[in-house]
């Protein structure tokens, strides 16, 4: 089967997590950049990236990469690319672009040019002088950055993100994806106890869920690919097949989510219940200074309130040195707090073990890690 590259789209801050996770799916020649993952695959591996990645935003096929200083040698180069052992002859193609630091710096003149190619590409093997674009969807994209063009087409369609068991999401809603990064950068396992203190609409602990369970995010979704003529349905089949086969049904999960908000709780419930994992998550109406906890070596992953997103700052500031003095006492506890609040460490009243820089939607945050101990063997 033919070897493609594909490229696994990420929030930046985001492409070691990323590349973790193909490793673990056992793809290799594994490139990190900026935003980005590149590996090698073949069309069986379409399905299986856009059914299993927990913190990509799209898949991406590369059909090729040039330097282009003039619009007649991205004209020219573009022709030369396979574009007709892709699209077939009612392909619904639409071009989109971007350039940084580029000669070629205008992107409706790029997307044009790059129409135009494909079209004389298509020409050379379809008959015809129109494509009446009724058939599936390609989203291709030239992305120029200086001045070497990449062209690529979007085989999820919708971001990876959207799981689609979110029907009902909060005022400040973290991204899916996000939020599994969150979870993978901790050291929480299905053995130990998670609660996120202001849990909003669930994605936290319906993400940890997930992965405690073992279940593909994309299980239940669909994908552009997937009406392709040249990634088969039977690939997307047998994907989802062995998906549901990894599902671990006998895990006892200790999950739980608080808020102070009883639409957020009822949101919580009802988006768990899309999964089926209402009976893994505890959501419960309670301001977390009250939270009657064990000191049981458990982890807290969240995304509490912070003045980009919502809340009086003096009122966010409190909460924060409340948060300190709760979670401070449990000596085993392990805490992954995402805030943009600079002074964070100050309030809360620790230093974090480690702090890494990420980005939720377009706000930049920083992730605050506070190591707890291990749990002991027997634990």
């Amino acid at each position: 089967m033919e070897k493609l590259q594909l490229i696994a789209t990420t929030t930046f801050g985001l492409e070691a997590v990323c590349k973790r996770e193909l490793m673990d799916l056992g793809f290799e020649d594994i490139i990190v950049e900026n935003g980005k993952v590149t590996f090698s695959a073949t069309e069986k591996d379409i399905p299986i990236a856009n059914i299993w990645l927990r913190t990509a935003e799209r898949v991406l096929i590369k059909i090729g990469e040039f330097k282009a200083l003039s619009f007649e040698e991205l004209f020219e180069k573009t022709k030369a690319l396979p574009w007709d052992e892709w699209i077939p002859e009612d392909g619904n193609f639409i071009v989109e672009g971007k350039s940084v630091s580029s000669k070629l710096y205008s992107i409706s003149d790029s997307q044009r040019i790059v129409e135009k190619a494909i079209v004389e590409k298509l020409k050379t093997k379809y008959d015809v002088e129109w494509f009446p674009k009724t058939g599936a969807k390609y989203t291709i994209e030239v992305s120029i950055l200086k001045d070497i063009a990449t062209l690529t087409i979007d085989t999820s369609g919708e971001g990876l993100h959207k799981r689609g068991y979110r029907d009902r999401a909060g005022d400040a809603p973290i991204k899916e994806t996000l939020a599994a990064a969150m979870i993978l950068l901790s050291y929480w396992n299905k053995e130990r106890t998670l609660l996120d203190p202001f849990c909003g609409s669930g994605t936290i602990p319906i993400e940890a869920a997930m992965i405690g369970r073992n279940i593909a995010p994309g299980l239940d979704r669909s994908f552009a690919a997937e009406e392709w003529p040249r990634v088969p349905k039977e690939y997307w089949a047998e994907a989802r097949r062995e998906a549901l086969k990894k599902i671990d049904n006998d895990v006892k999960l200790d999950i739980m989510g608080c808020d102070i908000d009883k639409r957020s709780i009822l949101r919580a419930r009802d988006n768990a219940a899309n999964l089926g994992l209402e009976d893994d998550i505890q959501f419960f109406m309670k301001d977390m200074r009250n939270v009657d906890l064990k000191d049981n070596y458990g982890v807290v992953i969240t995304n509490p309130p912070y003045g980009e997103r919502m809340g009086d700052k003096e009122e966010v500031e409190q909460l924060y040195v409340d948060l300190g003095k709760k979670f401070r006492a449990l000596n085993t506890w392990s805490m992954y707090i995402i805030t943009s609040e600079e002074n964070f460490e100050k309030l809360y009243g620790k230093k974090a073990d480690r702090k890494r820089k990420l980005y939720n939607g377009r706000i930049k945050v920083d992730y605050y890690q506070y190591y707890g101990p291990k749990p002991p063997k027997n634990y």
